[in-house]
């Protein structure tokens, strides 16, 4: 029975992107298609280090640069193509990209408040609500994960599609406020099988403990 349950769940192996320039002000990216910063890249080179020895069936990725560049040198080391699935982009924002959260919270105060109280059907002018948001990120990680069970796949996505998967797999409410970590180049670990995602391993930015050189 439990070969049986085994054969019917999919590994996920969920990475947020490395880091970028935004990243580092605490700007809002959402859609904007920002690139790693040398960190970042320094961080993606010690994700593929990390999961070597790892079997990996298949590579998803946002479409977004930051996400396909940290895919990238696991991807080579392992001989795999990283496939695009653009559902897998972080919540758009509209107005509030390029923003900081300060910035945010002076042009628009209420919208602020709206936001940081994660009201489901709120939306940033030109965004997306976050029921809507869930609705995609979720729904596009277990369908990836339906295509490939009894397998391992490698999701590279956002902060924002983290979150909702981390929510999915603990049952968190969508508006509780988060008590977790979601680091760039995280590496976090989920079952995917007929009863949905459950949480295997969460966070393990072990592989980042050594400073790149200049710090």
């Amino acid at each position: 029975m439990a070969d049986a349950a085994h054969a019917a769940s999919t590994r996920v192996i969920a990475v947020r992107h490395g880091e970028t320039a935004w990243n580092a002000e605490t700007r809002i990216q959402g859609h904007t298609d920002i690139a790693l910063n040398a960190r970042g890249r320094w961080q993606a080179e010690r994700l593929a280090l990390a999961l070597a020895h790892e079997t990996v069936h298949a590579i998803y990725s946002s479409d977004l640069q930051r996400a396909r560049d940290t895919a990238a040198p696991f991807a080579r080391a392992a001989g795999l193509d990283v496939q695009m699935a653009p559902e897998l982009r972080e919540r758009r924002f509209g107005a509030f990209e390029g923003l900081s959260f300060s910035e945010i919270e002076s042009r628009w105060p209420d919208d602020a408040r709206r936001w940081r109280k994660r009201e489901p059907q709120f939306a940033p002018a030109g965004g997306e609500t976050l029921a809507e948001f869930n609705a995609r990120c979720v729904g596009a990680c277990a369908a990836l994960a339906e295509r490939h069970r009894g397998q391992t796949i490698l999701l590279l996505s956002h902060g924002g599609v983290l979150d909702c998967l981390y929510r999915a797999a603990t049952r968190a409410a969508a508006d509780a406020p988060r008590s977790w970590q979601i680091g760039n180049a995280s590496v976090n670990r989920l079952l995917q099988s007929d009863a949905g995602f459950t949480l295997v391993g969460w966070a393990d930015t072990s592989h980042l403990d050594e400073e790149p050189d200049g710090g």
